[in-house]
């Protein structure tokens, strides 16, 4: 059997972005299961909510904002550590960009294993990396905050919150109260593959019941199409619920039954890619979630950090 391309790097065809008006304050950036982006507009300032990969590649979305406001970009919120997510910061400096915020697990995440994340992603993801040279280190948060921010942008109010683990130990979502609007990162996802390579999974459903709770009128996600009314904001939060809950009761069942991590891989794509496999970055994604599933299902309840190394190794094993 011929072994797939690694990760994403056969993936190189140009995706379509789209800029999405949510309100006169809100702004979706999406490209067809690329990493999201999304924009706050207040009556002083602009919020970005996750940075881009490279400064090169922040360009393109102070392009976008400048097609709306004028006003400077004084904050960046991370919704996590990922590299995909956050090296693109230091393109915002220029545009006014004096805050970088993130939770305090996120922070420690990034102590922890900022780097060895930056070295995998960059060879797991060639296109979204463009200009990786571009790219000063490592993007470190200016305002580290505990469970809930509050931040005002002139005359509107930004509710910063890390509601508990999913995607990762640190995951933070952006909301705006006064109109129902709901940026979650890579808590939720869309018609797109929900990586989990570093998440909690028996305790993210509980996570995803706070972010249902807030009953979103809007939702962006961290991948696939802005949703913007609340009926599909709620089918976007169950069809990461679904992904999260099937993926770890096969690992469960693999691991009860005492089989390799090869076979689990296995027998997790036969109940998993009749309802997901024709989605964006799929490929990508189940080696990596099936790998970190088979960990929790045996009790390792803190994640492994992924090296390029790990990835390739975990990637040969489970498709050799």
């Amino acid at each position: 059997m011929k072994v797939p391309a690694f990760a994403s790097q056969a993936d190189l065809a140009e995706k379509k972005i789209s800029f999405t008006r949510l309100s006169d304050n809100a702004y979706a950036y999406t490209a067809e299961g690329d990493p999201n982006s999304g924009v706050i507009i207040g009556s002083d300032s602009v919020m970005v909510i996750d940075a881009t990969a490279t400064p090169v590649m922040a360009t393109a979305l102070v392009r976008k904002i400048r097609e709306v406001t004028p006003l400077p970009i004084r904050h960046v919120l991370l919704t996590h550590y990922h590299a995909v997510r956050v090296l693109g910061a230091s393109g915002f400096v220029p545009e006014g960009a004096v805050n970088v915020i993130a939770s305090r697990a996120t922070h420690d995440l990034i102590v922890e294993r900022g780097a060895e994340d930056m070295a995998s992603e960059i060879g797991r993801f060639p296109r979204l990396f463009q200009a990786q040279e571009s790219i000063p280190g490592l993007t470190w948060p200016t305002i580290v905050f505990e469970r809930e921010l509050t931040m005002n942008l002139g005359n509107l109010e930004v509710r910063i919150l890390q509601p508990g683990p999913g995607h990762t130990r640190g995951d933070t979502i952006a909301w705006i109260p006064s109109q129902g609007i709901v940026f979650s990162g890579d808590l939720v996802e869309f018609n797109a593959g929900v990586y989990t390579g570093d998440a909690h999974l028996e305790e993210w459903p509980a996570t995803l019941d706070k972010l249902a709770a807030l009953k979103p009128q809007q939702l962006v996600p961290g991948r696939g199409p802005a949703l913007q009314n609340p009926g599909d904001s709620l089918a976007a939060i169950d069809y990461t619920r679904r992904w999260v809950q099937t993926l770890l009761a096969c690992a469960r069942d693999g691991v009860k039954q005492g089989h390799p991590l090869k076979q689990v891989y296995a027998d997790t794509r036969k109940v998993m890619d009749p309802i997901f496999g024709h989605v964006f970055i799929y490929e990508h994604c189940i080696a990596f979630d099936v790998a970190r599933a088979y960990d929790e299902a045996q009790g390792i309840m803190n994640p492994r950090i992924w090296t390029d190394q790990r990835d390739r190794e975990m990637w040969a094993e489970v498709n050799g």
